[in-house]
C-alpha cells in the first residue's frame, strides 16, 4: 500500500530535527541528527548521532548549538550515519517525516544524502508549523519552544537535535487528534495542511516602465553602499548591502513597497567596500552627512543592550539601555539579553552599595529596603559623603575598564570578598557572597565570553568580505582609521598613527550610533582582531594583516 493511502490513525511517524554549521547553500553541512518514532499518538524509540564535517565550525554556531569542534571531529562521517536514518525511514518510505519547518530539514538531509552518494528516501512530510497554523490558530508565536509552551509542554533543552525532535514529536501528538478529525489518510492530512490562497481582488497599481528605471549595469554584486539620486543630482536614498546590484534592484521589484523617492530616482551610484562592516559604517556616515529624505530611522532589532553609567547627575547610577551613552559616560557591552543585563546591574548595585533607584534621587527620611540590608549606601538620606559613593562606583566600573576580562575580574572580586568575610568570621556574609558567586558565574556565561567597557581594549580588526577584507583601527571605542587590507608597511604605519591619536575615552553624542553598529557587528561575527594595548611589534602587525581569513558566503 502506498504510504499516502495509509490510514492516518495507524500510520507511523518519524519526528526529526537537524543541526547544521549555520551556513547556506552548498556550504551547509549536517552536524547532528535526532529522531523520535511516533505511533498511536505516543513517543517510542529515539535515535541521535553527531555527524563529522569538512569545514571548521564558527564560534558563533558552536555557542548557539552547544556542538563544539571537538565533538564533530570525533563524530562519524555522514556516509556512516545516514544509512541508519534511511533504515528508520524505510525504502520505499514506511514512515512519515515530521518536523518543525520540515522543509528546511528535508533540504538539509537531501543535500547530505546526495553529497554522501546515497539515495534519498524522499518520504512524505508533515510540518508542525502548518499543523499549528491550521489547528491552533490563536497561538501567535510559532517558534518551537513558544508553541510547545502554549500547548503545556515543558522545554528544558533547545538547539540540540534529539531534544528538539522530542519537543516536535510532543507538539505533533498534542495536535494529532485534531488532525485525525479532519483527515482519514496520510495523503488527506498533507493536503489539509497545504496553505490556502485567498483570492481577493486587489487594486492594480500602475507599474513603472522599464525605461524609467535607473541604470544598474555598473553596480557590482559585492559589498558596499548604493546612493539613489534624482535627475538634478539630489540624494534621495542611501542603502548598504553585501550584494549591491541585487539589493538596489529590489527597491523597484513589483512586490516592493512603493516609496515616494523611487518615483524620482534617476541615477544610482555606489561606493564599494571590502566587508559588510565597512558597508554598515559607510552607510551610517553618508546618511548623517547627506540626510536623504528616503531614509528613516529604523527600529532597533538586535538583541544587544548596554550597561552604562552617565556622570551627569550626583550619585550616578548603573542603567541598562539599548544604546550606549554619549559624552561623559562608561558603556559596558554589548550584552546579549536585557533580562540578564538587568540582573547583572542588580548584582553590581548590591555588591558595591550603589543606588537601586532611578536617576531622580528621592529624598527619604529612613533607609530603603536595600539600605536596611546593607546593600545601598543610601544617598537619599542626604548625609552621605559623595566621595565615598564615587569611590565605590569607580571600584565597580574598574572591573570592566581594565585590560582583562571584566567577567573574570568580577568573579575574582567576589571570591576575594568571600574569603575576607570568612577570615573575619562574618559567616552569613560569606555565605551570601558564595551564593552570589555561583549565580554570577551562570549569568556571565549568558552575557558573553568577554565583558568590558566599550572604550577600552584598542584593537586592529580584520573584517573579511567575499573578495577582500577591511581593516579597522578601533581606539577609545571609536574607529580612528579604516580601509581595505593593505601592505604590511602601511598597516604598521597606520597602527602607530592610530595609537598616537589617543582618542578621548568618552564617545561624542554624534558617534553613538556608529559605536553601536560596530560593537554589535563585532559581537555577532567575532572577526580576527589584534590587541593593540601592548602595543604589538611590527612583525606581529605584519603577520596579522597577511594572515588568511575565512570568507563569508554571499547571501
Amino acid at each position: 500500500m502506498d504510504l499516502l493511502d495509509a490510514p492516518l490513525a495507524t500510520a507511523e511517524f518519524l519526528a526529526v530535527d537537524t543541526e547544521t554549521n549555520g551556513k547556506g547553500g552548498d556550504a551547509c553541512e549536517l552536524t547532528e541528527i535526532g529522531t523520535v518514532l511516533v505511533g498511536g499518538g505516543e513517543l517510542h524509540d529515539r535515535w541521535e548521532s553527531l555527524v563529522g564535517v569538512r569545514a571548521p565550525l564558527s564560534r558563533g554556531i558552536q555557542r548557539f548549538t552547544g556542538i563544539t569542534q571537538a565533538m564533530v571531529d570525533e563524530a562519524p562521517a555522514a556516509e556512516l550515519v545516514l544509512p541508519d536514518l534511511a533504515e528508520l525511514i524505510g525504502s520505499p518510505p514506511r514512515r512519515v517525516l515530521v518536523g518543525h519547518n520540515v522543509a528546511f530539514d528535508r533540504r538539509v538531509l537531501r543535500q547530505a544524502f546526495e553529497r554522501a552518494g546515497l539515495e534519498w528516501p524522499d518520504p512524505p512530510a508533515i510540518c508542525t508549523v502548518a499543523l499549528a497554523r491550521r489547528f491552533a490558530p490563536l497561538v501567535r508565536q510559532r517558534k518551537l519552544a513558544a508553541l510547545a509552551g502554549s500547548l503545556g509542554i515543558d522545554v528544558e533543552v533547545e538547539h540540540r537535535a534529539l531534544a528538539d525532535a522530542e519537543t516536535c514529536a510532543r507538539v505533533f501528538c498534542a495536535l494529532f487528534k485534531r488532525l485525525c478529525a479532519n483527515a482519514t489518510t496520510v495523503g488527506d492530512a498533507i493536503e489539509a495542511l497545504k496553505p490556502t490562497r485567498r483570492r481577493t481582488q486587489k487594486p492594480k497599481l500602475p507599474r513603472r516602465a522599464r525605461l524609467d528605471l535607473p541604470d544598474f549595469g555598473d553596480l557590482p554584486d559585492t559589498p558596499g553602499v548604493y546612493i539613489f539620486r534624482n535627475a538634478e543630482g539630489q540624494t534621495l536614498y542611501v542603502g548598504k548591502s553585501v550584494r549591491l546590484r541585487s539589493r538596489a534592484r529590489a527597491h523597484f521589484a513589483p512586490s516592493a513597497p512603493a516609496g515616494d523617492w523611487t518615483a524620482q530616482a534617476a541615477i544610482v551610484d555606489h561606493r564599494p567596500t571590502q566587508s559588510e562592516l565597512g558597508a554598515l559604517v559607510l552607510e551610517n556616515r553618508l546618511i548623517k552627512a547627506l540626510r536623504p529624505p528616503g531614509n528613516r530611522k529604523l527600529k532597533k532589532v538586535d538583541p544587544y543592550v548596554y550597561l552604562r553609567c552617565r556622570f551627569d547627575i550626583p550619585f550616578p547610577i548603573l542603567e541598562v539601555a539599548p544604546e550606549p551613552a554619549g559624552g561623559h559616560a562608561v558603556n559596558i557591552g554589548p550584552l546579549r539579553g536585557r533580562a540578564s543585563a538587568a540582573e547583572l546591574k542588580e548584582q553590581l548595585d548590591s555588591l558595591f552599595g550603589l543606588r537601586h533607584c532611578p536617576r531622580s534621587l528621592p529624598r527619604r527620611y529612613s533607609p530603603s529596603v536595600y539600605g536596611q540590608m546593607g546593600r545601598c549606601l543610601s544617598p537619599c538620606l542626604g548625609d552621605l559623603d559623595p566621595n565615598l559613593y564615587r569611590r565605590r562606583l569607580d571600584e565597580a566600573l574598574a572591573i570592566f575598564t581594565g585590560d582583562g576580562d571584566g567577567g573574570a575580574a568580577l568573579l575574582a572580586h567576589v571570591d576575594a570578598q568571600m574569603r575576607r568575610a570568612a577570615a573575619e568570621q562574618k559567616f552569613e556574609r560569606a555565605a551570601w557572597l558564595r551564593r552570589r558567586h555561583g549565580r554570577l558565574r551562570v549569568l556571565l556565561e549568558r552575557l558573553g565570553p568577554f565583558l568590558r567597557a566599550a572604550h577600552t581594549h584598542p584593537r586592529l580588526v580584520l573584517a573579511p568580505g567575499p573578495e577582500g577584507a577591511d581593516l579597522f583601527w578601533i581606539v577609545g571605542g571609536r574607529i580612528v582609521d579604516w580601509g581595505p587590507r593593505t601592505t604590511a608597511e602601511d598597516a604598521v604605519e597606520r597602527t602607530r598613527a592610530a595609537l598616537r591619536a589617543r582618542a578621548d575615552p568618552y564617545v561624542p553624542a554624534d558617534e553613538v550610533a556608529e559605536l553601536r553598529i560596530v560593537s554589535t557587528w563585532l559581537a555577532t561575527n567575532e572577526p580576527p582582531a589584534l590587541d593593540l594595548s601592548g602595543p604589538p611589534g611590527d612583525d606581529e602587525i605584519a603577520a596579522f594583516v597577511a594572515a588568511p581569513v575565512e570568507r563569508p558566503a554571499l547571501v
